[in-house]
């Protein structure tokens, strides 16, 4: 290791080695008995020398390694750190497509394809939540099954066609004169069925009779001549406590004495 001074640069320094080398090279100073251990010392300065700048070569190079390591590693976590941004909002994307999916699957499962009201599923479940609603409403509710007069004439006269569009029309009258807050839909075949929330009778009455007037206004033209249609009801207002089943079996057979007393009526059950 040098022992120069510390304000001694290399340039000095390798000058001074440099003198030393020709002192050590005269013949002059052969005899001399501090040139042996003054060669030794030189000898073992250098090679002190040389262990330095290896480590601090091997020292430079192993800082080099772990900065250019640890920008790898930066790098590396970046990346996977953006792929995993991208999955979770591919990931939210899904969720919010499957979100959308399984509520149009709900939709599609409670409406009718044709007449696009309610179907049966849809109203089982509105008259459960209304049997519920009735043990703490202030007012029972009452339902009315709307039955097309002689709907088989229609589909034997000008064909399923006509069938379907008739359905679809009768659909539009309904849904224009019920109340915003009544439950109407397909019951099945050319049978509707009519929820009225906390409704007294008296006031469902005046509803199904502008339903039946909606759809005696109705006039379909046809090459045939136009198709015009009526229909009978059966209405009834749930009594407190009964399962909705037996409402519905009061108002079909309220709905049988309308068209046994010459359809085109609303009879109450």
């Amino acid at each position: 290791m040098s022992t120069l001074p510390p304000d001694t640069d290399e340039g000095d320094e390798a000058g001074l080695l440099a003198e030393i080398d020709q002192l050590l090279d005269s013949p002059v100073h052969h005899a001399n008995p501090l040139r042996a251990p003054l060669a030794r010392l030189l000898a073992l300065h250098r090679q002190q020398n040389e262990r330095l700048l290896r480590l601090i070569h091997l020292s430079d190079g192993y800082h080099e390694l772990g900065r250019l390591h640890s920008s790898s590693l930066a790098q590396r976590f970046e990346r996977h750190l953006r792929r995993l941004e991208k999955l979770a909002r591919i990931s939210d994307r899904y969720q919010d497509q499957l979100r959308s999916l399984n509520a149009a699957l709900l939709q599609s499962s409670l409406r009718d394809p044709l007449t696009e009201l309610g179907n049966r599923r849809y109203l089982m479940e509105r008259l459960h939540d209304e049997d519920s609603a009735s043990t703490t409403a202030p007012a029972a509710y009452c339902l009315a099954i709307l039955d097309v007069d002689h709907f088989k004439r229609i589909n034997d006269g000008w064909g399923h066609d006509m069938g379907d569009t008739t359905l679809k029309h009768i659909a539009d009258a309904l849904r224009g004169a019920v109340r915003h807050s009544d439950f109407v839909g397909r019951w099945g075949g050319e049978e509707f069925l009519l929820i009225f929330p906390a409704t007294e009778l008296a006031d469902a009455f005046q509803v199904t009779e502008r339903v039946r007037q909606a759809i005696g206004a109705i006039s379909i033209a046809h090459r045939l001549g136009p198709v015009t249609v009526s229909a009978s009801i059966g209405l009834t207002r749930q009594i407190a406590g009964e399962h909705f089943a037996t409402a519905l079996d009061r108002a079909d057979a309220a709905l049988l004495r309308a068209k046994r007393d010459g359809r085109d009526r609303t009879v109450i059950g």
